[in-house]
This record gives C-alpha cells, sequence and structure tokens, in this order.
C-alpha cells in the first residue's frame, strides 16, 4: 500500500521523527484557510500516488490565504503521470512521439491520477537537503539503508553519475540498527557537520518505525537541515507490506483515503492477487516469480503487461475461470497470456477452468495458453479436443510470448 505523504508523515510523527506542521486540504478554501493559520508563508503539494509531482506542477510555495487558493485551484486541475506517462506527455505536446510511444501513450493519456488533496505545510529556511531511505532488499532477505548528501534529487540518478555520494548499509533484521550503521551511513553520505547529530537522532526513529509497520519501504527525500539546524523529514514516502494488515487494524483506515481500482478488488473479493498495470497484455500464471518472469519475456517480445495476476500454487478450475473473467472486463485488453507451470498446480485442472470459461464468457481477445509439468500433456489435449476461436496453445513461454505480442497487435505471425 502506497501512502500518500500526509499520511506517511503521519506515521512518522507517531515514531518523533521531527516532520513540518502541516494541514490537509480537500477544498482551494480549506487551502487558504490552513495558509493564514500557518502564518501565510506554506507550500502547497498535491497528494498523489505518483512520482515527480513537482515536475508536473503539483508543489507551489506561496505567501498568502489568496495565493494558496489559487495554488490548489491549479493543482486540483492538473492531471498527474507516472515518469514514463509525464515523459511521454512532454512530446505529444511536442509534437515529438514515435509511432511506438505514440501506441503507448494511447494507453497511458487516459490513466492520469487526479488529486483530491492538498497538503498544505509551514515553510521555512532550508541550508541543506539530504536523501535516506530504508528498503526490504528481497534479495538477501535483509533490509538495506541508504543515505546521500544528493537530496531533492533522482537517487538512482545520483547513483549512476556519483556512486560516491551514497552510502548503503545491509542491515540483519535479526540484529537491528546499531550505532555504528548509523555513523556509516551519515558519514559515507558525505552529510553536513551541523546535520550528523540529528540525522543520527532520527535514523534509530526511522529503523523503528519500518520495522514496527511492517513497511516495505520509508523514503524521506528530501531529509532537510533547517535555517535553525534542526533534520527533519520534508517529504515521506512509506509504502506499506498488505500481508500484513492483519497485525494493524489501521491498515484499512489508511487504504480507505485512496481509491481502489475495481478490477484488483473484484479479484481481491475472489482470493486473487491482481495488480493492474499499463499494458495491453493480459497475463495469468501461477507463482510470483512465474508472474514476474512472464512480464519480462512479454517486454522482451515488445509487449506490454495489462496486469500483474498471480493464481496461486494450487489454483483449479473455478480459480482459472475467474481469472479470466475478471482480466476479460479490462476494455485495454487486446490479448491474454496464460503461462502455467504445472507444481502443486495440475494442468488438467487448469484446461478445465479454460474451458468452463470459454463456455460462460463471450471472449472477444485471443488467448494463448502454455502448460507445461505436473499433467501437462493432459491438458493440453483436453484444450485441442474443445476447440476455440480465441484459444492459441504454444509449446514454450517465449513462443507464447510473441504470439501473444502479435495477436495483441493485429498480426498473425
Amino acid at each position: 500500500m502506497n501512502l500518500f505523504e500526509y499520511q506517511g508523515k503521519e506515521l512518522l510523527r507517531k515514531f518523533e521523527i521531527p516532520v513540518p506542521e502541516g494541514r490537509v486540504a480537500t477544498t482551494p478554501d480549506e487551502a487558504a484557510e490552513a495558509t493564514g493559520f500557518l502564518g501565510n508563508r506554506v507550500v502547497v503539494k498535491a497528494q498523489v500516488s505518483v512520482g515527480g509531482r513537482g515536475k508536473q506542477g503539483g508543489v507551489e510555495l506561496v505567501s498568502s490565504p489568496d495565493e494558496a487558493r489559487e495554488a490548489a485551484e491549479r493543482i486540483f486541475a492538473i492531471d498527474f503521470y507516472d515518469q514514463e506517462g509525464y515523459k511521454l506527455k512532454q512530446a505529444a505536446d511536442a509534437g515529438e512521439l514515435s509511432e511506438e510511444q505514440s501506441r503507448v501513450w494511447e494507453q497511458k493519456k487516459d490513466q492520469a491520477e487526479k488529486a483530491k488533496r492538498v497538503l498544505v505545510e509551514r515553510a521555512g529556511e532550508l541550508k541543506a537537503e539530504y536523501y535516506c531511505s530504508l528498503i526490504l532488499d528481497r534479495t538477501s532477505r535483509k533490509y538495506l539503508a541508504i543515505m546521500s548528501s544528493e537530496g531533492g534529487m533522482d537517487i538512482e540518478e545520483v547513483n549512476r553519475t556519483r556512486p560516491e555520494a551514497i552510502a548503503k548499509v545491509t542491515i540483519d533484521p535479526l540484529l537491528g540498527l546499531s550505532d555504528f550503521h548509523a555513523r556509516e551511513l551519515v558519514f559515507g553520505g558525505n552529510l553536513d557537520a551541523d546535520a550528523r547529530k540529528g540525522a543520527l537522532s532520527i535514523l534509530p526513529k526511522l529503523y523503528r518505525a519500518f520495522v514496527e509497520l511492517d513497511a516495505s519501504q520509508i523514503e524521506v527525500n528530501p531529509l532537510v537541515l533547517t535555517g535553525d539546524d534542526k533534520v527533519m523529514a520534508l517529504d515521506a514516502k512509506v509504502i506499506l507490506d498488505d500481508s500484513a494488515a492483519f497485525r494493524h487494524p489501521f491498515y484499512e483506515e489508511l487504504k480507505a483515503a485512496h481509491e481502489v481500482d475495481e478490477q484488483e478488488r473484484r479479484a481481491k473479493e475472489h482470493g486473487l492477487n491482481l495488480i493492474k498495470l499499463d499494458g495491453d497484455i493480459g497475463i495469468i500464471g501461477n507463482g510470483a516469480g512465474l508472474v514476474m518472469s512472464t512480464l519480462d519475456v512479454v517486454k522482451d517480445a515488445g509487449g506490454s503487461a495489462a496486469n500483474f495476476l498471480d493464481v496461486g500454487g494450487g489454483a483449479n478450475a473455478e480459480v482459472l475461470s475467474n481469472s479470466l473473467q475478471i482480466i476479460t472486463e479490462n476494455e485495454e485488453v487486446k490479448s491474454i497470456f496464460i503461462n502455467i507451470f504445472g507444481g502443486i498446480t495440475r494442468c488438467d485442472l487448469v484446461a478445465e477452468g479454460i474451458i468452463d470459461a470459454l463456455g460462460r464468457l463471450d471472449v472477444k481477445v485471443p488467448i494463448v495458453v502454455r502448460l507445461d509439468g505436473t499433467n501437462a500433456e493432459q491438458g493440453r489435449k483436453m484444450l485441442a479436443d474443445a476447440p476455440h476461436p480465441m484459444l492459441v496453445t504454444a509449446e514454450t513461454m517465449l513462443g507464447a510470448a510473441e504470439k501473444a505480442v502479435q495477436l495483441a497487435h493485429g498480426k498473425e505471425g
């Protein structure tokens, strides 16, 4: 669950991490009222889930309630896009889209996010900006802490161009964050001398928040040194692990502020793990690793996935039928790629689910099926014995991906 900035800051405040004083506004008049309360000189920030809002006009410094009202009006009118979408929009506005970019832009241009809230925060003097984050490193199965003196910037770009400006520390979850970890981050990240004491004080609190909230990422960019030499979190990107919701009843309250995609909501009702993406090829697989690999091979074949859908290790006919029904309801989907490797999952039951779904649904897009593993031969025979004009089979994952891309783009291949 990717929280809005104001939600992340509310949580950080509970762990005694300094954040600017602010108020959330849902209308321009509320923004003006908040500005007067906070002393007139404030920053008005769009509360959206996509990054790069500043570049898109979503952050404005103002000096009066009237200016804040006007800024909020402008921000509420903006269509916010993710990083790729914003670059495509700029190219489209300049008339510089290639044929392939035009196709992607057609998919993305209707996926803009509107800000429904703005965060009005008291503005102050800043001496320096830094970067700090804690993330779950699934490769090492440990936590990774990152700190840099290059705050307010894209950390990936800093890592590419100036890696010496970044300190990275791996933390064993069983041992936790030690004092020497914090010192290595602060000194290795080249923080100014005036900021070191404050940063050393914040890091243990940030780590405790990361662990106790069951977060998969807490990013503070920028962490700032103020004019009176205090260190505080000027921004907060907090991502919580939905799987830990049973331990945290307040997750539901946080989630209520976000609009849940109807397709994702319906999938959850059926016990399916679906994440909607921006492409036009529906993906169904069993196991998160296989589905992620499927997204990669589709990309390599020149396509783009419309979703991530993991039916799990023991998917049966009902699960496959429900999955197909939900994916075919997405009008953006031009083809579907079902990629199953039978371990616990039996391929004959997968075939049974596909046949059942095709008998009940009015499927208007081609479906490419690749079955391998337990009872794969039996499953492939079942599909061959129940032919359907929209059903295509393939023997290999790469071959199936290429076929799905060709069919999505109207090519026979």
